[in-house]
């Protein structure tokens, strides 16, 4: 996506255990609301790239789903990505993308924007038949679909930015770089 904005970036994956951070933010007593979780992510993995990188200037992002208060984790299964599929149907669903900005090994910017997605109705027989032409890919994605590809069709109304619908609130990010000179304003 930066790419694409005409940002020069330099990709580096964070060697973090999402699903141990994961464990203890939603642990009792206090468990963490899905969009500060997202935050906590993108600070994680920012920041754990940036303690290598002195004096550079690390994106680090991530993205969670929350229904009816439960927030929801990529599907391992076919199988499991069903019964999510499911369990959204008919339902408004919201996805907290979060992006953090660090600089030798602390947060210097963050942001988190939310979108709410009003999937329609869906028959097990559309889900099946869904399933089956997207693919392994839908276990990529949080919400078992791409809303760029066919997962458009498991919608009736969305609100919220696009850009943070695919995972990255882009626009305040640029708005940022732009200001820290990094890019062209």
């Amino acid at each position: 996506m930066l790419a694409r904005a005409g940002v020069e970036i330099d990709q580096q994956p964070a060697d973090l255990d999402e699903a141990a951070i994961i464990s203890s933010l939603i642990a009792p007593p206090e468990p963490l609301a899905a969009d500060d979780i997202a935050l906590v992510l993108a600070q994680a993995k920012a920041e754990s790239v940036s303690g290598d990188r002195a004096g550079k200037l690390v994106i680090g992002c991530d993205q969670t789903l929350e229904l009816e208060g439960r927030l929801f984790q990529k599907s391992a299964t076919m199988e499991e990505a069903r019964r999510n599929l499911l369990l959204m149907s008919g339902k408004t669903h919201l996805l907290h993308s979060a992006v953090v900005l660090a600089l030798d090994g602390e947060t210097a910017w963050s942001h988190v924007e939310t979108a709410a997605m009003n999937m329609r109705e869906l028959s097990p027989e559309f889900i099946g038949r869904y399933l089956a032409q997207a693919g392994a890919a839908v276990l990529s994605s949080v919400g078992v679909y791409q809303l760029e590809g066919l997962g458009a069709q498991l919608f009736e109304k969305i609100e919220g930015d696009y850009f943070t619908i695919l995972g990255l609130p882009l626009l305040p990010l640029l708005a940022e770089l732009r200001r820290r000179g990094v890019i062209a304003s």
